[in-house]
């Protein structure tokens, strides 16, 4: 990622107080709270807890899934008195189920099951009756453990279904990709607004030490890790010698101003670190 530096010229006509409303209304266009933001994040969410929620119908257990793609058109009858039903049985109870559905209620028509997928748990099975009973069908097979899964094999709607899922397949990756953009817009700015506040930072602080007029040098250091007691020597050195031991840690000197005010970075020039991420 490419480094922005930035120059700022204060106006003389321009308080401290009215310049940092200006950076502050500047932020907070750009902070995690605006509509815009809320607005992005809650479409993403929602497309991602579609995909879930199609997902799970996808790849759970038979008892959750979508069937439409585990049933062919010759596996389903319908007439105007007959329908086909598809029943989830555990996987150890298939002997039973083979067993006693013929026999669940009247009107089912004999050796009709016949078993479409089997997975872990489950088996999927069909069984084809008069539509007059199947509500007594789906009770009975309720009462022995057996689960009617309702089902309406439709080819437009299944055509409906796959258009939908690839629709939200590429969705996601959009969306994403936008409120990332969003994101990184939105932390140039911000972090441009705060590099400009950093600059009013250090003049305010500096008047406050050394008083008026100002007589002093600011600069932006980038020492490495291991060289960093090095500088803060040589800056400390490049100050009153006398006054230094005053603004030692409490550790460093037994005491003095940094001590009293529990800052553990003061030093006797003015300093504060800004951590890039």
């Amino acid at each position: 990622m490419a480094t922005r530096y930035w120059v700022v010229s204060l106006p003389v006509q321009n308080s401290a107080s009215s310049l940092w409303n200006r950076l502050q209304d500047q932020i907070s266009k750009h902070s995690l709270d605006t509509p815009l933001y809320r607005v992005r994040v809650a479409e993403y969410n929602n497309m991602r807890s579609q995909l879930n929620a199609i997902n799970r119908k996808q790849s759970g257990s038979l008892a959750v899934r979508d069937l439409s793609n585990l049933v062919k058109p010759e596996d389903i009858i319908t007439s105007e008195h007959l329908v086909t039903l598809l029943a989830i049985v555990p996987k150890y109870s298939q002997k039973d189920w083979l067993a006693s559905y013929e026999t669940l209620t009247s009107y089912v028509v004999p050796r009709s099951s016949k078993k479409l997928y089997e997975e872990n748990e489950y088996a999927l099975y069909t069984v084809t009756l008069f539509g007059c009973v199947a509500d007594n069908f789906r009770t009975a097979a309720r009462e022995r453990g057996f689960q009617i899964r309702d089902f309406e094999y439709s080819p437009e709607a299944q055509e409906s279904r796959k258009q939908e899922l690839e629709k939200l397949m590429q969705d996601p990756g959009s969306l994403r990709s936008s409120l990332l953009q969003w994101c990184y817009n939105s932390y140039g700015e911000v972090f441009s607004s705060w590099m400009q506040f950093c600059p009013v930072r250090v003049f305010a602080e500096s008047i406050l030490r050394y008083g008026l007029p100002p007589s002093f040098l600011a600069c932006v250091l980038a020492p490495s890790v291991k060289s960093e007691k090095k500088v803060r020597s040589i800056l400390e050195g490049l100050c009153d010698s006398v006054n230094s031991t005053y603004w030692k840690t409490e550790d460093e000197a037994g005491g003095g101003v940094a001590g009293l005010a529990g800052d553990a970075d003061a030093h006797p020039y003015v300093s504060f670190t800004i951590n890039l991420i």
